[in-house]
């Protein structure tokens, strides 16, 4: 009898939540699981916060997805006219660099192979796969913390994920340093599941010169003159121990030394800007998310460009987490 009546308690408080509509971890788990299933594609728009170097940077974000593996991702910070995208098709992975003139092309299975703060596929996939994610739910929103999947996921290993409660769209994402500390906030709006595409709309040529509309070829990058900057980042025994200075056709290179327990070198100077019909240059490597700008990461180096001007990162000593750690750290710097 005694267990009858414990029986028939529990099954009145599964109806008594049922009945207010509260879904369990594994309720909202299976339903996300099934909504990435169904998914044909999506539009949304983002603004996207980096809390690195002496003042936060803000970035507007607009994500397209077609199933099975297109995307366009256009990353433009929003004070400066500069841009860049990721778009993936059938030919590759593409970044664009439209201030440039340049695009880049990779051999790689992006996004499949990290997290990605500002796809919901991605966000859906780390839900699913942390079988340790915590969860809490409120009267708007569900809200998992699970761990990461980045390249450097030991410097940014946690994620804040909310979700609306009714549609299941993402309302925010918060990446986490170990001590949870917040570097990295992205912002949803406007999201819209089950959009329609044309295959143009993926297309290398016709989104160059889509974005060369809003952000127009720097016809003066190299009668302009950069600072150079330094990591803001620091690696335990490892300090700046040379500054070269090198003439070179178009301007100057800066050679950054750093020795100690870890060696790396960090090199700067003026992006070239193709002067003919945007060209695709072969890259090998990964394309890395900076948070500011889209890098490449190969073996024991990293390169990117930001606000007209190239940074290599190298290094025979340092992990590809630590290579990654720097390269965000430089962004927004206090200039030497």
């Amino acid at each position: 009898m005694k267990k009858f009546l414990m029986l028939l308690a529990g099954l009145l408080v599964v109806v008594a939540l049922s009945a207010c509509g509260t879904k369990s971890q594994d309720d909202v788990v299976k339903k996300l699981d099934g909504k990435l299933d169904d998914l044909k594609g999506y539009k949304a728009k983002a603004t996207m916060t980096l809390q690195m170097g002496t003042e936060p940077q803000t970035y507007n974000v607009e994500i397209w997805h077609k199933d099975p593996y297109y995307y366009r991702v256009n990353l433009k910070n929003s004070k400066k006219d500069q841009s860049q995208m990721l778009l993936k098709n059938d030919d590759g992975v593409f970044v664009l660099t439209p201030a440039l003139n340049k695009s880049f092309r990779f051999q790689s299975d992006w996004p499949e192979n990290s997290s990605q703060a500002y796809l919901y596929e991605s966000l859906v996939q780390d839900i699913i796969e942390d079988k340790e994610a915590k969860f809490t739910a409120t009267k708007d929103h569900y809200v998992f913390e699970t761990k990461t999947r980045y390249q450097n996921h030991k410097m940014l290993p946690y994620q804040e994920i909310k979700l609306n409660k009714k549609t299941f769209a993402p309302v925010s994402v918060k990446v986490m340093d170990p001590d949870r500390n917040v570097l990295l906030t992205v912002k949803f709006s406007n999201v819209k599941f089950d959009a329609d595409f044309d295959k143009k709309d993926f297309d290398i040529q016709k989104n160059m010169t889509a974005a060369q509309l809003q952000v127009p070829v720097m016809a003066d990058v190299n009668e302009k003159e950069f600072s150079v900057k330094i990591p803001t980042a620091e690696i335990p025994g490892v300090s700046l121990v040379g500054e070269k200075e090198i003439d070179i056709e178009d301007g100057k290179r800066y050679i950054l030394t750093y020795e100690g327990d870890k060696s790396f070198t960090l090199v700067e100077e003026k992006a070239e800007v193709a002067t003919a019909q945007a060209y695709v240059t072969p890259v090998q490597g990964e394309p890395v998310d900076l948070g500011f700008t889209i890098g490449a990461l190969s073996d024991n180096r990293i390169t990117w460009t930001h606000e007209g001007v190239e940074y290599t990162l190298a290094s025979k000593n340092l992990t590809d987490e630590e290579m990654i750690m720097l390269a965000r750290s430089v962004q927004g710097t206090a200039e030497k």
